[in-house]
């Protein structure tokens, strides 16, 4: 079977979908653009429908102030027990938010600001026994060692309230590689598959003076909270190397990944 890419041909960057049982749904980032976050549908990956859009009240946020670069960021969406929920960061206009819906067409709720939960690129995991966190990018525990040094948090929330129920605790800090001073670790998400748990995260290397040189790494532990150890010791999406480049052409200005 032949299809053609890019699936959705335009502006839609950062891409994130999720799956409710043999539908597939995806949002993507839409900055200051007003209505924001479109929500589309598919059956089958290949072809997408656009069905709403997850920002559709002027009362939702407040874009009116803000440069077009600005605004929302990476959404991530999930489905859990018949609720479809997007995380996200309104850039210079509220912080960290999670909207939900019963029908990913819409309406979708007003958005519940997380308290205490700064930076970017919020993402909901929900585990076996009912527990739900938040990962994030934010600063690292201590002054940061260089500009663009960041870390991967992690924390309990409230499946209700959606607000946090513990301390956050630091899953990963700068990056795997951390002698190459990486720079602006994020997108986190986390799966889990035979009692594993696997934390994807990207990253871009500062060693050419720019993040054009952008990376996806995974982890394995046995606990959400880790520790996630890299066992394959390789990027599995890079635009800086040559593996993808000789089988399937180049990445150019890859971001954010996961598996669906």
């Amino acid at each position: 079977e032949e299809y053609l890419n890019p699936i959705l041909q335009g502006f839609y960057p950062d891409p994130s979908i999720t799956q409710a049982g043999q539908d597939y749904y995806l949002v993507t980032s839409t900055f200051a653009y007003f209505p924001g976050i479109p929500v589309f549908h598919s059956r089958d990956l290949v072809n997408w429908t656009q069905i709403g859009n997850a920002i559709d009240r002027p009362g939702m946020l407040d874009f009116g102030r803000l440069g077009l670069s600005r605004g929302v960021f990476a959404p991530t969406i999930e489905h859990h027990d018949g609720v479809f929920y997007i995380a996200n960061t309104c850039v210079d206009c509220g912080g960290n938010f999670i909207i939900t819906a019963r029908d990913p067409a819409g309406p979708w709720s007003d958005p519940v600001w997380i308290r205490g939960v700064g930076g970017i690129d919020p993402s909901l995991f929900f585990d076996d026994d009912g527990a739900v966190y938040l990962m994030n990018n934010d600063a690292p525990p201590e002054p940061p060692l260089y500009s663009g040094h960041r870390a991967i948090w992690i924390r309990r929330i409230d499946p209700v309230t959606l607000q946090p129920l513990a301390e956050p605790r630091v899953l990963i800090n700068g990056g795997v590689r951390g002698e190459e001073r990486p720079i602006w670790i994020e997108g986190p998400h986390i799966y889990k598959h035979d009692g594993y748990y696997y934390l994807f995260v990207n990253w871009g290397m500062c060693c050419r003076g720019s993040a054009s040189t952008y990376n996806m790494r995974i982890g394995r532990s046995k606990k959400e909270t880790g520790p996630y150890v890299d066992r394959t010791g390789a990027d599995l999406l890079t635009s800086g190397g040559t593996l993808f480049m000789e089988t399937i052409g180049p990445f150019i200005g890859p971001g954010h990944a996961g598996i669906y």
